[in-house]
């Protein structure tokens, strides 16, 4: 069998390489053969898939320097000499690539010609409610935002997946990062994707400590939405979920903002007393327990937070102007702490009027 060495050692020839430059040459041909023959076999799989960017304006040897890095080629040199067969020297086209490692040649070369399987980014901020989700989806990838709703919301979709009985829409599923989609994604490829991150994450260790909770992942998943759209300040994560573990355990009302805001079904400037009156299951200061279904998409830390609270007697809690709680056991340590934060917000108001 020849070996890459072999077939280097053929064509390094300088008479060869001169017949090679001659675009008119018929060896262009046999060497184009030759070389497919030296190339890639092309066996990797989905999952041996790596991302290769091809900046704008990038030459074709930076190029080949990008794929050997990624080990999507193993013979840099040949593979210049197949490309430029090939005529891809000056027809480049730059963008995100998804190319499995070892790729054959000619599918790269393709690709690289005519800019096919390009990919584009998708980035999802922690905690957007689903309806927002599907705001991105449409502004970054051309989704039509009532798809996306409709996939989100498909029980047979929902089942294929693998989300778990409770789950009755893939709100608080989607998980939270930046993904390379194909160009032009259907709603439910969108879906998938992000729904497949979300279960990338989840650890045997976690499944074991929500049994001990006698939990379902939705319910840890709704919980873990909450903590996300509560803290501002990292470190709180696990106090502020303290304090909701222990308020039903107690059966007392979560009472917490980000679900009234869920219920509006947008974002609201403040919280007033007046919304919280709002009719809706979702709304924890007339409802007790856990709402219905997740408020939004956590991500790692806020679902870690919700599996392993701190362990602290905490009640109550109140943001400071900086987005740090102050944390309370008792109610009258907790109306002592509004009465602080509101001190605190006055003064701040102060420093920013002029001539105060």
């Amino acid at each position: 069998m020849r070996t890459i060495a072999n077939c280097r050692l053929a064509i390094a020839d300088s008479q060869v390489g001169r017949l090679i430059r001659n675009p008119q040459s018929a060896i262009r041909i046999v060497m184009a053969g030759v070389l497919i023959s030296c190339g890639g076999g092309g066996s990797g799989g989905d999952a041996d898939k790596v991302i290769v960017t091809i900046p704008r304006g990038a030459t074709l040897d930076a190029a080949i320097d990008s794929l050997a890095a990624r080990d999507v080629i193993r013979s840099p040199w040949l593979f210049g000499v197949y490309a430029r067969l090939r005529g891809l020297g000056s027809g480049l086209k730059s963008g995100v690539y998804g190319f499995r490692t070892g790729e054959r040649w000619a599918e790269v070369v393709d690709a690289l010609g005519k800019g096919r399987g390009t990919l584009a980014r998708f980035t999802i901020p922690e905690g957007l409610m689903l309806t927002e989700v599907a705001d991105y989806a449409r502004i970054q990838l051309g989704v039509p935002r009532d798809s996306l709703l409709a996939a989100a919301r498909d029980p047979a979709l929902l089942a294929k997946l693998g989300l778990g009985p409770d789950a009755a829409t893939a709100e608080g599923f989607l998980y939270p990062t930046t993904y390379l989609v194909r160009i032009h994604p259907v709603a439910r490829e969108v879906v998938r994707v992000m729904t497949d991150r979300f279960l990338a994450y989840w650890s045997p260790e976690w499944q074991a400590r929500l049994d001990s909770l006698h939990w379902s992942r939705a319910q840890l998943v709704t919980l873990a939405s909450i903590i996300q759209a509560e803290v501002r300040y990292a470190p709180d994560r696990e106090y502020v979920s303290a304090v909701y573990h222990n308020r039903l355990k107690r059966r007392m009302k979560l009472e917490a903002d980000p679900t009234v805001i869920y219920a509006y079904g947008r974002r609201l400037k403040r919280v007033y007393e007046k919304n919280l009156l709002i009719r809706s299951p979702y709304n924890t200061y007339l409802h007790p327990g856990l709402p219905p279904g997740p408020i939004g998409q956590p991500d790692t830390a806020s679902l870690r937070a919700a599996l392993y609270p701190a362990p602290v007697p905490f009640l109550y809690f109140v943001a400071q102007p900086d987005g740090k709680h102050i944390f309370s056991v008792t109610f009258a340590e907790h109306l002592a702490a509004i009465r602080a934060v509101h001190r605190m917000r006055i003064a701040a108001r102060a420093r920013q009027t002029p001539g105060r």
